[in-house]
């Protein structure tokens, strides 16, 4: 007997073969709404999305700048008849706005991925990152519920609602935030909770831990650190300044994740959910990585910063995804090292450099055909000046 997520993948894939054959015939393609779609997962979910045969809607901030570097590759004239990526204006502090959209959008799912997403950021902009990192999720849910749209939700929620919870943190672990950041993902968590029990929306959050990529925005640790080796390679930086190297955090592979938060919402039941590899390195491992992939000492080029020290750290973050493994069949192929490795390559071919070469053999024996080295990682890279926040 094939499960549900088997037989919601057939259907997708039929339908969308369908299309191809009878472009003008009324079979409707699965419809998907995107919000923070130019980010990093949101583009990575973009992607995988067309490749299933659905038609994606993505919300963008209207701004007088350009931040649609990771998508660019992707993108299609809607004027084209064969177009299935739009984009449309809109902002998480707009409740107007939301219904608007959702309403005349008629979305099948909703992936709510927008946010303020850098903690070290969210001390210095506390009130911003409640009205939309916590807020927004609420003006979203109220959208879907008072639109009568009958659409699928998924929650971006974080590990670092878990804080200073002792390891390994699953489903049932108490939150104990320390940012505002995680606070405001906390509360988003419940709101999403409480419509789901209040109005039975089919409404999910996947918990998901630190996942990294060539895409991750340049002041993010991972990338920093990357980024740097690449350039110091390349003789353009001298120095990398970090903060606290001992805190663990458990990293993943960014475009694994968006395929695990396609398979919560084709499950029968929506439920909350843990993702992660289950290996949590300290920060210093990571660096270390990353240094001796490329033949470096890193000892000779990091210096400890205070600035990027957080007013509350989080020490020990691991994933127990059990949950995820059993009931949506999931479990990651890329942990901590192979992740190194994919993204010194990126930045090294970003500045110029021939990548060493590890990472591209990763990517082109872990993933199918909707995230290849030159489409995923190449084609961006050309892009990169446009808009990696």
């Amino acid at each position: 007997m094939l499960d549900d997520l088997a037989v919601a993948g057939i259907i997708q894939l039929l339908n969308f073969d369908i299309y191809l054959l009878f472009p003008y015939q009324e079979i409707r393609m699965p419809k998907a709404l995107i919000t923070g779609i130019t980010g990093q997962d949101g583009s990575y979910l973009a992607e995988f999305l067309l490749s299933k045969g659905y038609e994606v809607h993505g919300m963008i901030r209207k701004a007088s700048t350009f931040n649609t570097g990771r998508i660019d590759h992707i993108y299609q004239d809607p004027h084209d008849p064969k177009a299935r990526l739009f984009l449309h204006y809109g902002d998480l502090s707009q409740s107007e706005m939301l219904i608007y959209l959702i309403y005349n959008v008629q979305p099948d799912e909703v992936y709510n991925l927008g946010a303020q997403s850098h903690v070290k950021v969210s001390f210095e902009m506390p009130e911003y990152t409640g009205s939309i990192t916590g807020l927004g999720t609420t003006r979203i849910l109220e959208a879907i519920r008072s639109s009568g749209i009958k659409a699928r939700f998924y929650q971006a929620s974080s590990s670092e609602m878990f804080g200073s919870a002792p390891p390994p943190q699953k489903e049932d672990t108490p939150f104990e935030p320390r940012s505002p950041y995680a606070i405001a993902k906390t509360y988003a968590y419940w709101m999403t909770v409480n419509y789901r029990e209040a109005y039975g929306l089919f409404a999910v959050n996947g918990i998901l831990f630190n996942h990294e990529s060539p895409r991750r925005g340049e002041t993010f640790l991972t990338r920093k650190v990357t980024r740097a080796v690449a350039r110091i390679l390349s003789g353009q930086q001298d120095k990398v300044f970090l903060g606290n190297l001992d805190a663990r955090r458990d990293y993943g592979y960014a475009p694994e994740y968006v395929e695990v938060m396609w398979r919560m919402l084709q499950h029968e039941v929506s439920d909350d959910y843990v993702v992660g590899t289950g290996v949590a390195p300290t920060i210093r491992e990571f660096v270390q990585e990353a240094f001796d992939y490329a033949g470096l000492d890193w000892e000779q080029y990091v210096e400890i910063d205070p600035r990027y020290f957080r007013p509350t750290e989080v020490d020990y973050l691991q994933a127990d995804s059990s949950k995820a493994r059993k009931m949506l069949d999931w479990a990651p192929k890329i942990t901590y090292k192979q992740l190194a490795r994919i993204m010194v390559d990126a930045d090294m071919e970003a500045v110029g450099l021939q990548p060493i070469g590890e990472g591209l053999e990763i990517i082109e024996q872990s993933f199918g055909d909707w995230h290849r080295w030159e489409t995923g990682v190449t084609a961006v890279l050309k892009n990169a000046n446009k808009g990696f926040d």
